[in-house]
């Protein structure tokens, strides 16, 4: 079979001298050796997703609301995206010659001309022809990159069907896309899309629609750290209360910046490449050492599931073709993807690392997305750099604090501890509030010894998105460390303060974050008549983190810090005395101690368990005592 390369070698050769990028030619056409353990990996991890999709495929031709579809253990209705399952499928077909493929790429195919196709050309999320059509530009890339990479194991006339309903889906893209007509993920996805199909299809409308979506989209990256914004209705009109744009880093880095990548590669777009380098560099900095996407923060956090974004593609292509920048890029894609196979049994991706031990079953949408950048890879192996985890990745090796303006938040770096502390106020959604870790909250504890401790959840777990959301199983615990009250039955605490602010320094030793911040309800109203107004200091050194909560008022309420920590049920809790506890985890004993009793809030079993991000933790709480205004809890790792 001959491969046929859509990002082809003739256009990486321009980028040799104008850019700091010189070298990016033989880098890419000598592709190393060593390289292969990688993509031996992303080969069995693919092959092991497409087995573990046909399994889920219906077969009742009785019943073409659902013959071909991919069922999902978790969800009620079918995935209108299953379709995007073309493109693995086709691959593996072509790869191993096994005809099954070919007839589960059709078979998916058939179920979304019959239930979610559209006479305007477009594809809707669900089987409802008035639900979301802006999905189409995902299931067009799919469909144009199995037809253009692997057309040939087709007969004639499918080949033909398929590629008459592509350029019906691309013309739909062509009409409805402008930059700013809705959140930046699917015009961003358009520029390499509408220049994908226009190439596939001879169309050099596309293609001219293409370049000017990725002009304008050089204007959404902030001004300090060069991150991709617009993930907010709308993209480009809203800032929040403190100047700041909707960022979200799961989407930029698992979608969004990945066809942004490969369209600045193919059309040797050298300003867009620089912009992409600086961005690429500042979101891996929120990678974190086990390869997790630290999104605690990001104003769509709602879809976090710790490897990624529950609903998008992976970060592996944006990262590994533009390892020959950075080799830290390489990193990047080689231990997420190591992370995407510890999540992965029976064959599907499991959303967080604690759904397979807490026997939550999966939802069927990470595996058909998260295979197609694997494909991508392998169609593109014989051109793409160097990519392994020989180079650390920015958090592996951070010491210090490091203060994202255009963010306000801050990661923090001590001995093995890793963290994020967020003040951050931009809003998904600006009439309703689905908390991330805001406030001068603490995102995320991790110790490279026993790895993660503390994960935001949303404040209240909603279906933001309800065709794209797992329900939440049995009661709904906050997993965000954060102080709280309840007055007349309701919820106070800083996660609703968005004015929140937070200060950093590094002195002796010792990092210390210290957070001014008010306790609200989920209207942002104060609470009254007892303390509302905190100061929260995280403490870091190479021995462990303290948080010291306090205040100056008088508090007349139940108030108590919250520390969920996170701990699949195996793990053996011992309570030392009234103050102290220990979880002993595989690779160490966590030790926690407080200046008051630690209790657990009540939940309905060993552990409390979060969609987002996908834990199990132990929600432990720390009261202030009568006559005491001060807090104070140390976690220790041994």
């Amino acid at each position: 079979m001959k491969r046929r390369n859509f990002i082809q070698l003739s256009t990486l050769a321009g980028l040799g001298v104008s850019l700091p990028m010189a070298g990016l030619f033989n880098a890419c056409t000598q592709h190393p050796e060593h390289s292969l353990e990688f993509k031996h990996l992303i080969s069995g991890l693919l092959k092991e997703w497409c087995d573990g999709m046909l399994k889920m495929q219906i077969h009742n031709p009785s019943n073409l609301e659902e013959h071909g579809a991919l069922g999902c253990p978790s969800c009620s209705h079918i995935h209108g995206r299953c379709m995007d399952a073309v493109y693995p499928f086709l691959y593996m077909a072509d790869s191993t010659g096994d005809q099954k493929y070919v007839e589960g790429a059709k078979l998916v195919m058939t179920w979304a001309e019959n239930n979610v196709s559209q006479a305007d050309g477009s594809w809707t999320v669900i089987r409802n022809p008035k639900s979301w059509k802006g999905i189409t530009v995902f299931g067009a890339i799919a469909l144009a990159e199995a037809l253009h990479y692997h057309g040939d194991v087709l007969d004639a006339a499918t080949r033909k069907a398929w590629t008459v309903r592509l350029e019906s889906a691309g013309q739909y893209i062509y009409d409805t896309f402008t930059i700013d007509f809705t959140n930046i993920n699917y015009p961003g996805t358009a520029v390499y899309g509408l220049n994908l199909i226009g190439g596939v299809l001879k169309r050099e409308d596309f293609k001219t629609k293409s370049k000017t979506l990725a002009s304008q989209v050089k204007s959404y990256f902030t001004a300090n750290e060069g991150l991709l914004f617009g993930e907010c209705k709308k993209s480009s009109s809203k800032l929040s209360a403190k100047g700041l744009h909707g960022v979200d880093l799961g989407y930029n880095v698992e979608e969004t910046l990945n066809g942004l990548v490969m369209y600045a590669l193919k059309e040797n777009d050298e300003e867009l490449l620089k912009i992409l380098t600086t961005s690429l560099n500042s979101h891996l900095e929120f990678m974190l050492p086990d390869g997790a996407w630290d999104n605690s923060w990001g104003n769509r956090m709602y879809k976090w599931s710790y490897w990624g974004s529950r609903t998008c593609d992976g970060s592996q292509p944006a990262f590994g073709m533009m390892a020959h920048l950075n080799p830290a890029f390489g990193t990047a894609a080689v231990k997420n993807t190591e992370l995407l196979q510890r999540c992965t049994a029976d064959g599907l991706i499991h959303g967080g690392p604690g759904f397979i031990e807490a026997g939550i079953p999966p939802c069927i949408h990470h595996t058909f997305t998260h295979a197609k950048p694997l494909a991508a890879l392998l169609d593109h192996w014989k051109h793409l750099p160097e990519i392994n985890a020989n180079t650390a990745l920015p958090r592996a090796t951070a010491e210090g604090v490091k203060h994202f303006k255009d963010l306000e938040v801050y990661l923090f770096a001590r001995g093995d501890w890793r963290g994020t502390v967020s003040a951050y106020d931009a809003e998904y959604h600006y009439k309703y509030d689905f908390r991330q870790a805001s406030g001068g909250a603490l995102g995320v504890l991790y110790h490279n010894k026993v790895g993660l401790l503390c994960a935001a959840s949303m404040a209240e777990y909603h279906l933001v998105e309800k065709n794209n959301q797992q329900v939440q199983p049995g009661k709904d615990v906050c997993l965000t460390p954060r102080i709280e009250t309840y007055k007349e039955g309701v919820w106070h605490t800083n996660l609703y303060d968005l004015p929140a602010t937070v200060a950093s320094k590094d002195t002796n030793g010792a990092i210390e974050l210290r957070a001014q911040v008010k306790l609200k309800n989920g209207d942002r109203e104060e609470v009254k008549e007892t303390a509302s107004a905190f100061d929260i200091a995280y403490t870091c050194t190479v021995d462990k983190v303290e948080i010291k909560a306090r205040t100056a008022q008088d508090i007349l309420e139940q108030t108590a810090f919250v520390l969920p920590i996170v701990s699949p049920s195996s793990e053996v809790v011992t309570n030392i005395n009234a103050n102290e506890i220990t979880i002993k985890k595989p690779e160490g004993l966590v030790t926690i101690k407080a200046n008051a009793p630690i209790k657990t809030k009540a939940i309905g079993g060993k552990r409390t368990f979060n969609m987002v991000p996908g834990v199990e933790a132990l929600p432990l709480e720390v009261f202030f005592e009568s006559g005491r205004q001060e807090l104070t809890i140390s976690i220790t790792v041994s």
